[in-house]
């Protein structure tokens, strides 16, 4: 169950970070301000729109955590920094929560101007864990490292953002069923259609009936370990966002058949 917030999600500043955020794996030994940090750690702590999803502020470069392509094609280079994001198994909506919350704090990282990559398939959750208290039916669902980011991007980061394709998104055309009635859910959708996703897949599918907007999955398989689900979660928040700098209210449910519905009030 969704719980509310008067101060989150952050409307103005996650809006404007959703255009600029980019993946980011080479950083400055540079520290991280002490206001940046309070800030992030705020968040981290107090952003719980969903029960079964929360986050961890690790201080930590990581190195026994980051694994497989993004540990050494892709490396993770000086990050002082990283955020564990966690979710309760026993939830059937435990994979959208994580992805609704872990994509607001990493919004509010890009707001203040530090980079984050999210890392969903290749990490070791086991050496995260040995940093916290987990739950019974918690696990760690993925990371983000996070710091200053270097100056431009280096080569790694070229190499991984062409391999996949990663900034290249597919025209609502191809996303979405039904036609927007209401301003609101174009600008909506044009948020959603940019959300992050692992390799770039973007699994989600959005359907309009009447002054709402479902979130639906693809068909295609979970691939890299990441489940789409979490991908959907992204993508949620994104929509939320648009309609929220759009001047809508607007409420979530969860019916059957959908991962989510978005609707005017």
């Amino acid at each position: 169950m969704r719980s509310e917030s008067s101060d989150f999600p952050r409307i103005d500043p996650w809006y404007a970070a959703i255009f600029v955020r980019r993946s980011r794996r080479s950083y400055l030994t540079e520290t991280i301000s002490a206001e940046a940090l309070e800030c992030l750690g705020s968040v981290c702590r107090e952003f719980r729109p969903f029960s079964e999803a929360r986050a961890v502020l690790i201080q930590a470069q990581g190195e026994s955590v980051f694994k497989g392509i993004v540990g050494s094609y892709g490396k993770i280079d000086n990050n002082p920094w990283y955020i564990a994001f966690i979710g309760n198994m026993a939830s059937a909506r435990v994979q959208e929560a994580v992805g609704y919350t872990g994509e607001g704090i990493i919004l509010e990282a890009t707001s203040l101007g530090l980079g984050t990559c999210w890392v969903g398939g290749y990490f070791r959750p086991e050496a995260v864990a040995q940093r916290m208290s987990l739950g019974i039916h918690e696990r760690v669902l993925a990371v983000t490292p996070v710091g200053i980011a270097s100056d431009g991007f280096t080569f790694k980061e070229k190499l991984m953002s062409g391999f996949g394709r990663m900034h290249r998104r597919k025209p609502l055309q191809q996303l979405v069923t039904g036609i927007p009635e209401e301003d609101w859910m174009t600008t909506a959708l044009e948020a959603a259609r940019v959300a992050p996703s692992a390799v770039n897949r973007q699994p989600w599918r959005f359907e309009i009936s009447g002054r709402s907007i479902c979130i639906a999955l693809d068909e295609s398989r979970d691939t890299f370990h990441v489940a789409r689900r979490l991908d959907c979660g992204i993508a949620m928040l994104h929509l939320e966002l648009g309609a929220g700098h759009a001047g809508a209210s607007v409420q979530w449910s969860f019916p059957a058949g959908s991962v989510a519905c978005l609707s005017a009030s």
